[in-house]
């Protein structure tokens, strides 16, 4: 019997969001923007979520021309629908708008090496990269094995060769893909300006100055100060409201 009341409640939860969330979408339509996001924010803080939730509640900010829930949320969405073009597209309007310009440094040696292989594509995607290189080598194997012909193993030798050659470098960069998203505590700067400094502490000697919507990586949280990591690699400490982080 309680099993039964927990489907009964848990289908009435999803009806009532889904009802939300096409009231949602009507007002965005309408124009309604500040009435659309919360009606997105209601159904959120009522344990629903999905990347379209989260892609649409990104727009509706973004036409209030609010640059940092917006890239928050698009940035909540591509957690949940990795490789989603018409996200990505969005998240590269709202990037724009940001005040601050900090390139991206790449890493040296063999882990810059790995970072742009594995960066290439989502882990998901690389699971199934390997997935279809394993198919493909034991297809070639099978082949090489049955054939009896001389130059028709040699080529299935190469090809099975080739494959998992591919297959292990799939292997690798989805893993490491992984580790780096499992390694990554990444958060959006939420507040309009805000003076990073050398030392977790208000008296800390300023270093320099973030606006609104930029992406950095918390390292380290001490009381009510977070140690965050810019895209160009250098560090500070900012107070822990200035940021909100993304959950994976």
């Amino acid at each position: 019997m309680k099993n039964l009341a927990y489907i009964l409640l848990f289908l009435t939860q999803a009806l009532f969001a889904q009802d939300a969330f096409d009231s949602g979408n009507e007002q965005f339509r309408q124009g309604q923007y500040p009435q659309a996001a919360a009606t997105y924010e209601g159904i959120i803080k009522g344990g629903q979520e999905s990347a379209e939730l989260y892609f649409n509640l990104g727009n509706a900010y973004f036409k209030q021309e609010k640059i940092a829930p917006a890239i928050y949320n698009y940035e909540k969405a591509l957690l949940l629908d990795p490789g989603n073009k018409d996200i990505e597209i969005n998240l590269g309007y709202a990037r724009e708008r940001i005040t601050d310009n900090i390139e991206t440094v790449a890493q040296p040696g063999l882990g810059g090496s790995m970072s742009g292989l594995s960066g290439m594509y989502h882990y998901d995607s690389w699971g199934w990269i390997a997935i279809v290189c394993s198919f493909f080598t034991l297809a070639l194997f099978a082949g090489y094995y049955i054939t009896k012909k001389t130059a028709l193993k040699r080529s299935f030798f190469a090809g099975m060769a080739v494959m998992a050659v591919m297959l292990l470098l799939s292997l690798i960069a989805g893993f490491y893909a992984r580790s780096v998203v499992d390694d990554e505590h990444p958060a959006i700067v939420f507040s309009d300006m805000v003076q990073v400094k050398a030392q977790p502490s208000a008296q800390g000697d300023d270093t320099f100055l973030l606006h609104a919507g930029i992406k950095v990586y918390v390292l380290e949280t001490k009381e009510q100060w977070q140690k965050v990591r810019m895209p160009d690699a250098s560090e500070g400490w900012v107070p822990s409201e200035a940021i909100r982080q993304l959950a994976h």
